[in-house]
């Protein structure tokens, strides 16, 4: 019976996923908003009766591709201001954590980027979430640097906000480097050199910032 039961359970998950792929590939061309129920069970191959079984909405289908596309991320983010090694090494580390992600998960990248300021206010709400929750994880990896004494927690949760915005920014250049019809090594070099540019700059403003 046990069996029986993990087999159903087995076959069901790799339906809920097939709805998620489904999903991300239709939003490679339009926004959530526009998506149609019917349009993402055509796709997987099932009545839309059985989209129902999984999700209780589109919307709540974009909830769960957000905790796909960002739910995996917080050890990335933490190792992207972590501590260890100098400024400029930290710089380099972070920029090669962000420009790998976006070459391993462009549509996830994509979808995140549309959707943050998009017109499902759910989705927007469970993005806020998780960058929320990166936010705290990054200012927890800043405390524990030396640079940090004397700061206050919300002078110490603004600057972790400030990363993981520049983050998200440096993943977007990145993506429309990748998209782009001129793609070249030549357009991702240059991101890559805006991207330190501007960590530079915060790091600049954080070390003085006490002063």
């Amino acid at each position: 019976m046990s069996h029986t039961v993990g087999i159903r359970q087995a076959q069901k998950q790799k339906t809920r996923q097939a709805f998620l792929d489904a999903a991300l590939l239709l939003l490679e061309e339009q926004s959530l908003s526009s998506l149609g129920l019917r349009e993402v069970t055509r796709a997987v191959g099932v009545a839309p009766t059985a989209f129902y079984r999984h999700f209780r909405s589109t919307a709540d289908l974009g909830v769960a591709l957000v905790d796909e596309a960002l739910g995996s991320l917080h050890p990335m983010v933490r190792t992207t201001v972590s501590t260890a090694g100098d400024s400029e090494e930290r710089i380099t580390r972070a920029i090669e954590l962000i420009a790998g992600h976006v070459d391993a998960h462009p549509a996830h990248v994509r979808f995140i980027a549309r959707e943050r300021h998009g017109g499902v206010q759910p989705v927007r709400a469970a993005i806020r979430s998780q960058l929320a929750r990166f936010a705290e994880e990054v200012k927890a990896e800043l405390a524990k640097d030396p640079q940090a004494e004397g700061w206050s927690e919300d002078d110490l949760l603004m600057l972790a906000h400030l990363y993981v915005d520049q983050m998200l920014i440096t993943a977007s250049l990145f993506l429309e480097a990748l998209e782009s019809p001129e793609s070249s090594g030549d357009e991702r070099e240059r991101v890559s050199r805006l991207a330190a540019r501007q960590l530079r700059l915060v790091s600049v403003g954080r070390r003085h910032w006490l002063d």
